[in-house]
């Protein structure tokens, strides 16, 4: 990236950071070298703001997983069975408009106001849902919390970039793959435990508590961010009305839709599936990079990659638990211990390419990334043969994990790299939505391959897995082989885009920036 010359990345020195990347000419108001001992993430320059990060994404880490646990007892108390999609598909469809509001934000106006109203709109629906008397409420409350998840994830990748030089940005992505780890671990078990004896509700308005630990500690350091030039004014209304935040509502409203069509299958369902799919398919295409879905080199390559990672991780994970259950006879609570392997190379993976030596080979990273979950996907069927250990799928969910790490670490360093200051927090917002957007639609294509090939109903898998260890109510393993192979296909789909994420040399732009990454930030 070339640094702005108001930014700590024109001053960063190359001889002392074993960078590869050539030293910026200090421009005018460009900030002095570090002091020595100061020039770590938690040295003494950015210490306070490294913490404060930790402490956010460690809050939104902490929250997935121990709101997961408690959710179907939420559920059961409030009456809400039959509407429990909802109240996932709330906080998605909130935080996909959030994200791209967060993005246009940023960029007009800096990442403090949409970083800390996100982790406020977060708490608030925490205490919402936590009080809520009534599923209807509840699902309004999942709403406030995706929406100020959305704010806050895209605000902290556009303080990663202005408020730590390049040569730090890979050790910051591998904090934010490091901060889940522990929640992730805990979480289940903490949250089982406040469950079963104070009751669930205090799993949602106890959490609100732990966010005063990332106000208070972010807050110095973020006022002293630098701006970059120009901010534009305006107020809500203007950033509200703007044509990247009018079409990430269309996409929020079009996934609701086509949520909602997928819940109530009949001849009805159509009409809403078919609004759905004419409001989302159009929008999306120009809310994320041009090119994207034809893997243009540079940028959009980077955001197609992160939505084919994450789409085929989840989609291939979310079968996992019900493979071991139904054809191995595990109970669920080993069966879900087989992926917490994963979790942990995923940090591993994450630190690996935040040395400075692996700088110069990010997008072979990503490659490799790709590859090794590619081959952990396709492992995972094996079990199916029964003289194959259960504990393969540990394994092998190592393997994809450490892949998960060096990919998506490195796509978040390299989208930065790729980004213009001003467009720093719309292209992440578009980095977020194509996450999200993959998990979705490799998910709902699994679902349908697992149907289509045998594996039965939703409801009869549900209660499959459900069903004490060893009942094989559910014994489809062609339907199961077919998921994995479809989810390993996308895996090797995306080396094949990793061969693209370097811009021709001749390419326009900030180090082959785009010149339409620019033209996603429409107003």
């Amino acid at each position: 990236m070339t640094a702005d010359p108001t930014s700590p990345a024109a001053a960063a020195a190359p001889a002392a950071t074993g960078s590869s990347a050539a030293p910026d000419a200090a421009g005018p108001g460009a900030c002095a070298p570090p002091p020595d001992g100061s020039g770590g993430v938690l040295g003494r320059e950015h210490r306070a703001l490294t913490l404060g990060i930790i402490s956010v994404v460690s809050l939104i880490a902490f929250e997935a997983s121990a709101v997961n646990t408690a959710m179907p007892v939420a559920a059961r108390a409030l009456d809400g069975i039959g509407l429990y999609a909802f109240a996932f598909s709330a906080f998605f469809t909130a935080s996909l408009f959030a994200m791209a509001l967060s993005g246009v934000w940023s960029d007009r106006r800096g990442p403090l106001a949409p970083l800390f109203s996100g982790i406020a709109a977060f708490g608030a629906g925490l205490l919402i849902a936590g009080g809520a008397p009534a599923m209807g409420v509840f699902i309004a409350g999942r709403g406030v919390q995706g929406l100020g998840g959305g704010l806050a994830i895209v605000a902290l990748y556009v303080v990663v970039g202005r408020g730590y030089p390049e040569r730090l940005q890979p050790s910051v992505m591998a904090a934010f793959s490091a901060a889940w780890v522990v929640p992730v671990i805990v979480g289940p078990l903490v949250a089982g435990t406040i469950t079963e004896q104070a009751g669930w509700r205090w799993v949602f308005l106890s959490i609100p508590v732990l966010i005063l630990l990332p106000l208070a500690v972010m807050l110095p350091a973020l006022r002293k961010l630098p701006r970059t030039a120009p901010e534009q004014a305006g107020g809500v209304r203007q950033i509200l009305g703007s044509r990247r935040c009018l079409l990430a509502l269309a996409v929020a409203v079009g996934a609701s839709l086509l949520q909602y069509a997928g819940q109530h299958p009949s001849w009805f369902a159509l009409l809403p599936a078919a609004a759905g799919l004419a409001l989302l398919a159009p929008a999306i295409v120009r809310l994320l990079p041009r090119g994207t879905f034809r893997a243009g080199r540079g940028l959009p390559s980077v955001v197609l990659i992160r939505g084919l990672a994450a789409g085929a991780l989840v989609a291939a994970e979310s079968f996992i638990p019900l493979l071991l259950v139904t054809q191995r006879g595990l109970s669920a609570t080993l069966a879900g211990l087989s992926l917490t392997g994963g979790g942990l190379t995923w940090a591993l993976g994450s630190y690996v390419q935040s040395r400075p030596r692996m700088d110069p080979h990010r997008e072979r990273l990503m490659g490799l990334g790709m590859a090794l979950l590619g081959t952990a996907i396709l492992l995972v069927p094996l079990v199916l043969i029964e003289g194959v250990p259960v504990w393969a799928v540990a394994v092998a969910w190592t393997i994809g994990g450490f892949g998960m790490g060096l990919n998506i670490s490195s796509g978040g360093v390299l989208l930065l790299k790729l980004s213009r200051p001003e467009e720093a927090g719309s292209n992440s917002s578009s980095l977020q939505m194509s996450d999200a957007l993959g998990n979705v639609t490799f998910v709902g294509i699994s679902g349908v391959l697992f149907v289509a090939f045998g594996g039965g109903s939703i409801a009869a898998a549900g209660a499959a897995s459900a069903a004490p260890a060893g009942a094989g109510a559910v014994s489809h393993p062609a339907a199961f082989l077919a998921v994995f192979v479809a989810m390993a296909a996308v895996a090797a789909a995306g080396v094949a885009v990793s061969a693209r994420l370097r811009p021709k040399a001749d390419q326009p732009g900030p180090v082959g920036t785009l010149p339409s990454a620019g033209r996603t930030t429409g107003s």
